[in-house]
């Protein structure tokens, strides 16, 4: 029994690190997978080493995810907001950086797993009507807090804003397949990737380090950097939210929340999403223990293959999640070290020719013809956001609108 448990935990790593470092590919497609052939799986392991599989997918995945997004300018659901950041650390010679201050919030997001899972076991029983009911309340002045904190132009933005919006809307409308992956591809990264590529100059050489320097680094930055304590405690109450309310997904809450963070830098935001992007994958787990639903494709797939949560099983799951953690933190920086000092040899220009090249292939391989169309669509989108020159996060209408439809009270 034991021999399987350690075998899944470090099978589960290696399918998170794929599924982290390939743009297009996502822990939903790993998980969708167990469940087809779970009668097989069932008949020759037990539930529990499974579950173990699933869990440690989730976690090694929300501290990789962010090298594509950077590097590559190829987000998923949970990190197309770092693109922005992310891209103007990579113009300034600190991609690895940047993939340093994900792994931060990351490591604050463990944390807090651990601090409010307790909490959620007793309380979200008790609360989860109510907040759900307020959602639509929620969302309304985020988005309305969002477009009055824009310094160049409210009204421009109000437009970047519904026309995301509608765009979104439009997408999921259509009866294609993840319809989400191609609107996204568009609207952050091929957007990005085409104004990379317009420039005259190329991507500067990338700094980097080794890990023990990486590693004294990151002791320093939790000690002096004072907004660590801000991003902690807004990552605590906006990423649960993402735990058991449908809709709302990682982007949505990293929104919220750095509307709440004084002097938002580049790697304050990734410190953020880094830490909402693992609090939701790990608090989903808890979730469903604590009132049985199902928020992400990894809690599913939990559910279908033991319906029924017990403490033992709870107490697993959290020690794979911490243990998932602090095996993908060498991971992180041994991957995107890689990454960083490999990404001249290709040469950044041509590289996001293959890049766009590839999320447009994609785009039309996993969403068919109108997922191609949507990817067209949401990248011109895109462009319009920058040529106005305001800020990329309105470009989250195309989540938040939907959003907020889904919670219209009737």
């Amino acid at each position: 029994m034991l021999i399987y448990i350690i075998m899944f935990f470090f099978l589960g790593i290696i399918a998170g690190t794929i599924t982290g470092i390939v743009p297009g590919v996502h822990v939903n497609t790993i998980t969708f997978l167990i469940l087809s052939i779970s009668p097989f799986l069932l008949s020759h392991f037990s539930p529990l080493t499974i579950t173990i599989f699933i869990v440690s997918l989730a976690i090694t995945h929300t501290f990789l995810n962010f090298i594509p997004s950077v590097f590559l300018g190829a987000p998923d659901t949970d990190t197309a907001l770092s693109v922005l950041p992310g891209h103007k650390l990579l113009d300034e010679g600190k991609g690895y950086e940047a993939i340093i201050h994900s792994l931060h919030g990351s490591l604050i997001g463990l944390v807090i797993i651990i601090i409010l899972t307790p909490l959620f076991i007793f309380t979200l029983p008790l609360i989860y009507n109510y907040v759900e009911s307020s959602m639509f309340y929620i969302l309304i002045t985020a988005s309305i807090f969002l477009i009055w904190k824009e310094e160049k132009s409210r009204g421009l933005a109000i437009i970047v804003f519904f026309l995301s919006g509608f765009l979104g809307i439009a997408s999921g409308g259509l009866d294609i397949r993840n319809s989400l992956m191609p609107l996204l591809a568009g609207l952050f990264g091929a957007s990005s990737l085409i104004t990379g590529i317009l420039k005259k100059e190329d991507i500067p050489k990338q700094k980097t380090g080794g890990m023990i320097e990486v590693l004294k680094g990151s002791i320093n930055e939790f000690r002096f950097n004072k907004n660590m304590k801000n991003i902690a405690i807004v990552s605590s109450l906006s990423a649960p939210l993402c735990c058991f309310l449908p809709s709302l997904g990682s982007s949505q809450a990293g929104v919220i929340g750095s509307n709440f963070i004084d002097e938002v830098k580049a790697k304050d935001f990734l410190v953020l999403l880094g830490a909402i992007n693992t609090i939701v994958a790990g608090l989903a787990f808890i979730t469903l223990y604590s009132i049985s639903r199902s928020r992400t494709g990894a809690a599913v797939a939990i559910e279908e293959i033991i319906p029924l949560l017990n403490l033992s099983h709870l107490i697993v799951i959290v020690t794979v999640i911490i243990a998932s953690g602090i095996f993908s933190i060498f991971l992180t920086i041994y991957i995107g070290k890689k990454a960083s000092d490999n990404i001249n040899r290709i040469g950044y220009k041509k590289l996001s020719k293959i890049v766009l090249t590839f999320l447009a292939i994609i785009s039309l391989l996993f969403s068919g013809p109108a997922g191609l169309l949507i990817f067209i669509v949401a990248t011109a989108t895109g462009l319009t956001g920058i040529l106005l020159g305001i800020k990329r996060t309105h470009l989250m209408g195309s989540l938040m609108i939907p959003t907020i439809l889904f919670y219209f009270p009737l």
